[in-house]
């Protein structure tokens, strides 16, 4: 199985933080979040490759960080070469290039550079595994339907079907989200390309993706009720900062 991170943003709502340091390099409680995140998936069995996805102007960053790693020689970056938020590609280009430059035909697991979690990731691949048919993701009861307006909106039948996907609706009709865990078995990774060709079709969240393609093939949800952060703003930064601060005193 493979594992890509994607940390490929340009983090705007968290500058200045994030003028000149990549928002997953940020530390949350004196660590920095790619660690946290990496230290996550190296609990996997069967990972045989780790891939992170970043940009041209936090390249060399992300260069310096690994050479520092305990980890380096599991670990290969990716450079998508755009240099600004304005021309950045988009989570689901940068997923493609990823699949595209790496050559990927397995099992992937694909992670979001900013979220924190203290799902099991092994429980989380086994229950996809053993739905082949298609992609899952990990889904999470945010409870307020203000906050699940920034979010993938999801509903699920009583076979973890996703029957309803809504990127970031006005009026949701739920506070189950979508939270930036995905599994994708080999079967179903050249799907991504499909989309990708298809003219028109939003490139920046994943959830656009995943709406589409929970019309035109399976999306499963596992739902999960262990502690998540996504680290969008100066809020959600600071409040998962006291969370593991409090957590690992």
């Amino acid at each position: 199985m493979k594992v890509l991170v994607l940390a490929a943003g340009y983090a705007v709502r968290l500058q200045p933080l994030t003028s000149s340091t990549p928002k997953p390099l940020l530390p949350i409680a004196g660590r920095k979040m790619i660690d946290r995140i990496v230290d996550k998936v190296l609990k996997l069995k069967g990972v045989d490759s780790i891939y992170i996805v970043t940009n041209g102007k936090f390249f060399e960053d992300f260069v310096k960080w690994l050479e520092g790693s305990e980890h380096k020689d599991k670990i290969s970056l990716i450079n998508d070469k755009t240099t600004s938020n304005e021309t950045r590609l988009g989570a689901i280009r940068d997923l493609e290039l990823a699949v595209s430059e790496k050559r990927v035909n397995d099992d992937m697991l694909v992670v979001a550079g900013d979220n924190l979690f203290e799902l099991d990731l092994n429980e989380f691949v086994d229950w996809a595994s053993s739905r082949r048919d298609g992609v899952s993701i990990a889904a999470y009861d945010i409870r307020r339907l203000e906050s699940a307006r920034n979010f993938g909106v999801v509903k699920v039948d009583s076979d973890s079907r996703i029957v309803d996907f809504d990127e970031k609706p006005k009026e949701p009709r739920s506070t189950l989200i979508s939270t930036g865990i995905y599994y994708f078995p080999k079967e179903k990774i050249s799907l991504l390309e499909n989309y990708v060709r298809s003219k028109g079709k939003k490139m920046d969240a994943p959830g656009y993706y995943l709406s589409w393609l929970s019309r035109s093939d399976k999306v499963y949800g596992f739902t999960f009720k262990e502690s998540w952060y996504d680290i969008g703003d100066m809020e959600s930064y600071e409040k998962a900062d006291r969370y593991y601060s409090k957590k690992e005193r």
